[in-house]
């Protein structure tokens, strides 16, 4: 009989332990990518709106801190959902495991194109990803090896480009902006120097770091993860460019302007096409043991996923997301409904 006590008593613990975990935290958390931030927060004031739940907290820690925090455990104490500049890679998905996050759910939300930014005042440049690679990349070739960079000006690099110090605000470690803008402009370009493409072929390894540096002797400045802050900065100094997503450009365009890049101008159309050449996709991960826990998840990815959020004429395209195609979209949002997890 006293066992049996001990057994019941054992078992209502248990449940207000569980109820206490469910009801611990009545509000959606959301962290990640500084460019994903501001379509998030769109659907999180709309989602508000409805006032069957609470607005979702939203923090813009950058895509890398966001999935650390993400990755770091199930339960009341760590966020929901996160948000992602570019895809989550395969470490982060170890890490997760780890820590007990299992099932993540995956969604495209649209696409993004990366600018090189100045001021409306400031001289405007059209440059080819080679002579951004050149600009700001800790290491160059220069008369067939691999030297630290000395390009201290534009024009030093092409007699075309202003005689202009090199200075660039741009995205820290943490930021997915700064994983595509190397993947996207630093890696092609470093394919199409001699040097580099030989040191591909003997030494992927040192190729790898080769083409992933970015110089650290104030060239490039890390602006932290506030891309309002670098539009600021920007419209304050006309010398200097800065790298951030399309969304904040299309926001500012009465302060900012942005660069062609390889003979193609950041437009939406452009990006969307994939004609733009500095074009990424965005997403949101979502943690599926939290479905049902934290009050709200299934009915916020459905706002994300509607047509009003992120169709063609939604309220994102607004913000400046470039929306998926047709078939796309419809092709993600059965994947919210479903909370259809990433393959393993």
């Amino acid at each position: 009989m006293l066992r049996k006590t001990m057994a019941v008593a054992a078992i209502a613990v248990a449940s207000i332990a569980v109820a206490g975990t469910a009801h611990a935290r009545d509000q959606i958390r959301v962290v990640g990518s500084s460019t994903v931030y501001p379509f998030t927060t769109a659907v999180a004031e709309q989602f508000g709106k409805t006032g069957k739940f609470k607005t979702p907290v939203v923090e813009s820690t950058g895509t890398g801190g966001g999935f650390k925090l993400f990755c770091a455990g199930v339960g009341p104490d760590h966020p929901d959902i996160s948000d992602a500049s570019r895809a989550i890679k395969a470490s982060e998905i170890e890490t997760c495991a780890k820590n007990g996050v299992s099932d993540i759910v995956e969604v495209k939300i649209g696409y993004d194109g990366i600018v090189l930014a100045a001021a409306k005042r400031a001289h405007h440049i059209d440059v080819t990803r080679q002579q951004l690679f050149l600009a700001l990349a800790k290491e160059v070739p220069v008369n067939g090896k691999l030297v630290e960079n000395p390009y201290v000006t534009w024009n030093q690099i092409d007699p075309k480009l202003p005689a202009q110090k090199i200075e660039v605000l741009g995205p820290p470690p943490t930021s997915g902006t700064r994983d595509a803008f190397i993947e996207l402009v630093f890696e092609h370009a470093a394919e199409s120097f001699p040097e580099l493409k030989e040191l591909k072929k003997t030494d992927e390894k040192a190729f790898k770091k080769a083409f992933s540096s970015i110089r650290e002797d104030g060239a490039y400045i890390e602006a932290g993860e506030n891309d309002n802050l670098i539009v600021q900065k920007l419209d304050a100094n006309p010398n200097a460019f800065g790298i951030f997503g399309y969304s904040f450009l299309e926001q500012n365009e009465d302060k900012i302007q942005g660069s062609k890049v390889d003979g193609v101008a950041p437009s939406f159309d452009d990006i969307a096409s994939a004609k733009y050449p500095v074009s990424r996709p965005l997403f949101i991960y979502v943690k599926k043991a939290h479905v049902g826990q934290i009050p709200g998840i299934k009915e916020f990815l459905a706002e994300y996923s509607s047509e009003k959020s992120w169709g063609k004429t939604g309220y994102l395209a607004d913000k400046g997301l470039i929306p998926l195609a047709d078939g796309e979209r419809k092709e993600w949002a059965a994947k919210a409904t479903a909370l259809e997890t990433l393959k393993k």
